[in-house]
This record gives structure tokens, C-alpha cells and sequence, in this order.
């Protein structure tokens, strides 16, 4: 028996299920392992790159050329011309290389383009500190479905634990002549029931688990369940338009609407700028060697050439005005969505507040309708054996009992996600309110 013990131990040692795993460990599993994270991290990495690229528009470009050529020429001479230029066949290579600098010293587009780069590493960021709020909300939302779903499980079978006792009470109260068939029949048939009920409690704890799996990359262990001395908080401060206030200050999508909205005013500008001129500092060094000619005779030519280049568009097909009023509609699009972003904002905290505010009430509410369960239940049982219940009131009662426990956890956890929402829609989440909701499990 002894070695059997030891076996088993070494086998849930092995498989991660001998120690629970608390929500931060839970979180950092995630951080590391959650595809959607890891993109979103890629991303962010991306989008840096854009401040390079649009700084490398006002930089010089250098560019080199080379080339080698095989040359047939055959000339003739008009017969007007001295009888001393006589014509032939020349085959003859020629080669070069050049290298030619240009420095933009005026191109109002790149300007645009370079403080458009800065908003995008702006927008780039704020989309990875998106992502990580939202996988705080994902796990914690995944870390308490799959507790929930632990719970259902524990109380449905207790619930038949109970509606048993119940069954066979009641056929040793027909079998002595004190009770009816009736009594043991309601038994079974809510055993059968609840029986059903365990069965799909235990095919959801599952589908619970493998949803967490997907999110942390390996079968999850036994989690830590909310500890019994766990009292819910009002939020600080107290008052709901204080929330949507900060919302409007801080709310992270927001932020990236906002900056969209800077974006498509800057593109306005730079498509404006398709209609002015450029000028441009241009140097070039040149050297060609050809080893003939039209008259025998090989050369080399060295070039070095340095000015300022003066470009002006006149007409390109209407093409920079159509780009233009493009950009004219995406300004005005962007303008929409921001208004749209802000409205979420403030509907997203709302409803967070709300959810708090009444999550509290409800988690209250019900601890009282537990210990009021508990009490009709025993009332129940008493009565049933003075014989003024019946076998049927009693199982109710204890249905009425399990369903409330179930109901008392469900809202704390929605209570405990509803407080996490509230801090994203604020753009304050971040691993320190993760760590709070983590001291109220053991």
C-alpha cells in the first residue's frame, strides 16, 4: 500500500497536477506561452521599426552604378569628307562605376512622413500594453470558468450524496409502512436527474480546462479556489463619473483612436504635399574607360559633379489630387471612430462600475439566501419527521440550497473579473491588480 502511495505522488509530481498553481503563476504561463500575445509582441517589434524608416527619409541616399559593355561599331564616312578619314569596324569594351549622394533639403511629405512614424511606434506600443490587459482579463476569465465549473461538479455531487440519503430513507420508511412508493420514486427520479446534471458538469469542467490548456500551452493543475474570508470592496473612489472621467483620460483604445485620428490629419498633409516642389542637394563622382572608339583612339573620363536639383510636378494624370481627397474621407472616417472609441470608453467603465457595485450587493444577498436555505432545509427535514413535509419538500429544499451555493460563487467570480474590467476600461490594468485578485484564492 505503501509503495502504491509513493507511486502515485511521483506520477502526479510528473504530470503538474501535485501542487496548485495560483493565478500569477497561471498569468506568467500565459505571458509565455499564449499565441495570441506572441503575435501581438511581434507586432509591437514591427512597429518600432517604423521611426528607422521614416527618419531614413531625410537622411542622404547613396547609390553606386556599374557597368561593362562590348561595343561593335561601324562608321562610313560621306564621300564629301577628306579621303584621309577612312571608315571600318571597331570592337571595342567599355566600362565605368559612379557613385551619386543625394540629401533631401526640402520635401514636405517626408517631413509629414517622419512624424507620422513617431505616432505609429506610439500606436505600436499602446496595442502591446492592449494585449496584455486583455490576456490578464482572458486567463483570470479562464483561470475562474474552470474553477466554477470545479464547483459545479463538487456541489452536484454532493447534491446526489444527499438526494440518496433522501432515497433510502424513504424506502425504509416504505418498507415499515410509514411512507408511500410515491416518496422513494421522487427520490429516484431526482437522482437520476442530478445524475444527469453531473455528467454535464463534468463534460464542461473539461472543455473549461482545455480552454486554459490553449491559453497556457500544457495541461493545467489543480488551481487555487477562492478562500471562505474572501470579502468583495467598493471601488475607490466611489463614484462612477470619477471612473468615466479617467476613462476618458486613460482608456488605451482611446489612445490608439486618438492617435489614428493624428495620423490620417498628417496623411492629409502629406498628400497636400504631393502639389509642391522638391529640392534636393545632389553629388556625383563618375568614371568611364572605353579601350576604343569611333576613331580608334580609347578614353578615360573622370566626372565629379555636385548641385541643387529643383523637381516641380505640373500634372500626373489628376492622381495627387484623387490621393488627396482620399485622405480627405479617411480624416473623416478616423474622426467617427474616435468618437466611437470614446463612447466605448465610457460605456465599457459604466458597465464595469455597475458590475462591481452590484456584484457586491448580489454576493451579499446571497450569503444570506444560503444561510436561509440551510435553515429551511433542516426546518424541512425536521417537519418531514413530524410528518408536516413532505420526502418532495425536502428534496427542494436541497436543490434550493445547492443552487444557491452555485450562485454565491458564480458571483464572486463575476464580481472579482467585473472589478479587472473596470481597471482596463480605465487603462490601469496591469500585474499588481492581477497580484490583489491572486491574495483573495489559496
Amino acid at each position: 500500500m505503501k509503495l502504491k502511495l509513493i507511486f502515485l505522488a511521483t506520477l502526479l509530481a510528473s504530470s503538474g497536477w501535485a501542487q496548485a498553481a495560483d493565478l500569477l503563476e497561471t498569468f506568467r504561463a500565459a505571458q509565455a506561452n499564449d499565441p495570441v500575445f506572441a503575435a501581438a509582441r511581434a507586432a509591437q517589434q514591427a512597429g518600432q521599426e517604423k521611426l528607422a524608416q521614416g527618419r531614413s527619409l531625410l537622411m542622404p541616399s547613396v547609390n553606386l552604378n556599374a557597368n561593362t559593355t562590348f561595343n561593335d561599331l561601324t562608321t562610313q564616312f560621306n564621300p564629301a569628307f577628306p579621303p584621309l578619314l577612312i571608315g571600318g569596324t571597331d570592337r571595342y569594351n567599355s566600362n565605368g562605376y559612379g557613385v551619386t549622394l543625394v540629401q533631401p533639403l526640402f520635401r514636405e511629405q517626408n517631413w509629414v512622413a517622419y512624424s507620422e512614424s513617431k505616432l505609429q511606434v506610439m500606436q505600436s506600443d499602446l496595442q502591446l500594453k492592449i494585449a496584455e490587459q486583455n490576456l490578464i482579463v482572458r486567463v483570470a476569465q479562464a483561470y475562474f470558468d474552470v474553477l466554477i465549473a470545479q464547483d459545479s461538479v463538487g456541489l452536484v455531487g454532493a447534491q446526489m450524496n444527499a438526494i440518496s440519503e433522501q432515497r433510502e430513507q424513504a424506502k425504509r420508511n416504505f418498507e415499515v409502512g410509514s411512507a408511500t412508493i410515491t416518496d422513494t420514486l421522487e427520490a429516484q427520479a431526482r437522482y437520476d436527474q442530478t445524475g444527469a446534471q453531473e455528467i454535464a458538469a463534468k463534460n464542461n469542467l473539461e472543455v473549461k480546462r482545455g480552454a486554459l490548456q490553449q491559453l497556457i500551452n500544457t495541461v493545467p493543475g489543480e488551481l487555487d479556489p477562492l478562500g471562505k474570508e474572501f470579502k468583495p470592496e467598493v471601488p475607490q473612489p466611489a463614484d462612477m463619473k470619477k471612473w468615466v472621467d479617467e476613462a476618458q483620460l486613460s482608456n488605451l483604445q482611446l489612445a490608439v483612436a486618438q492617435a489614428n485620428a493624428e495620423i490620417a490629419d498628417k496623411e492629409v498633409a502629406r498628400n497636400r504635399g504631393g502639389n509642391y516642389p522638391t529640392v534636393d542637394l545632389v553629388a556625383n563622382y563618375s568614371k568611364n574607360n572605353a579601350n576604343g572608339g569611333s576613331f580608334g583612339i580609347g578614353t578615360d573620363t573622370t566626372s565629379k559633379t555636385i548641385g541643387v536639383q529643383l523637381n516641380m510636378p505640373l500634372f500626373e494624370g489628376g492622381a495627387v489630387n484623387s490621393k488627396w481627397r482620399e485622405a480627405e474621407a479617411n480624416r473623416e472616417r478616423a474622426g467617427q471612430e474616435l468618437e466611437n472609441a470614446r463612447r466605448n470608453a465610457e460605456q465599457q467603465t459604466r458597465q464595469a462600475y455597475l458590475g462591481v457595485v452590484s456584484g457586491i450587493a448580489q454576493v451579499q444577498a446571497l450569503k444570506q439566501a444560503l444561510t436561509s436555505s440551510q435553515s429551511l432545509l433542516d426546518a424541512t427535514k425536521l417537519g418531514q419527521q413530524v410528518g408536516v413535509r413532505t420526502n418532495l419538500d425536502v428534496l427542494n429544499a436541497q436543490q434550493q440550497l445547492f443552487s444557491t451555493r452555485r450562485d454565491l460563487y458564480q458571483a464572486q467570480y463575476d464580481y472579482l473579473m467585473s472589478e479587472l474590467r473596470l481597471k482596463q476600461a480605465v487603462g490601469t490594468l496591469d500585474i499588481a491588480d492581477l497580484d490583489k485578485v491572486n491574495q483573495a484564492l489559496h
